[in-house]
């Protein structure tokens, strides 16, 4: 994630990187994925199965967001690094328990109970490292920052509402999560437009905190 700030894109430093700057597709790709799900959580799919997520988990919001970290390994954006391959494996991980777990490929199905758990746990474990993320995320830029702080929100509260069974906490977590999605697709749609040095810019906000001086 390693569009800083609102000062004019520079084809130049692209070019000096090697690569083009890939957050923008690591943020559509976490963008797209978590809005199938969150919309399915929401109960905005009632006439569909529900699945539209699923393959898109390992395809684009996890396969794309995996590629987009390697890349920024690349360059040496350790906070884009880090981020977009740890939610690319989120992904991955996800559907994988989905189909493994969830629906008995490698064991005895889990009940719904034991699914809405299971669920809970990783959505816990993902919250705390998103804690940490979100406190570095202020010295990103504010588009990137209200990504991890509408995510931590989602998780904290799909977290309770698994945990609990509580279908309305659910619902609500997913309309959260819809517009987490939506702050994602504004920080990819930001990233594009001012990476191509072209005549539309558009604003992702100063970092919460400056560099150290």
């Amino acid at each position: 994630m390693s569009v800083n700030d609102d000062r004019p894109a520079a084809p130049v430093a692209a070019l000096q990187s090697g690569i083009a700057d890939p957050a923008p597709l690591g943020l559509g790709a976490f963008a797209l994925t978590t809005f199938l799900l969150s919309a399915f959580n929401a109960g905005w799919m009632t006439s569909a199965s529900g699945l539209a997520w699923l393959g898109y988990a390992f395809a684009y919001g996890g396969l794309g967001q995996l590629l987009a970290g390697m890349w920024e390994f690349r360059n040496r954006n350790v906070f884009g690094a880090t981020a977009f391959s740890t939610y690319g494996g989120f992904w991955i991980g996800l559907g994988l328990y989905f189909v493994l777990v969830g629906n008995g490929l490698l064991a005895h199905p889990a009940t719904a109970g034991e699914f809405s758990k299971d669920v809970g746990w990783i959505l816990l474990a993902f919250a705390i490292f998103n804690t940490y993320m979100l406190l570095w995320s202020t010295q990103v830029n504010a588009a990137v920052f209200a990504v991890f702080l509408t995510l931590e929100l989602t998780e904290i509260i799909l977290f309770i509402g698994n945990f609990t069974g509580s279908s309305g906490t659910v619902k609500f977590g997913g309309y959260v999560g819809v517009l987490t999605a939506v702050c994602a697709w504004y920080a990819s749609a930001a990233g594009v437009a001012n990476g191509m040095g072209g005549r539309f810019r558009v604003p992702v906000g100063r970092p919460l905190m400056g560099p150290r001086v």
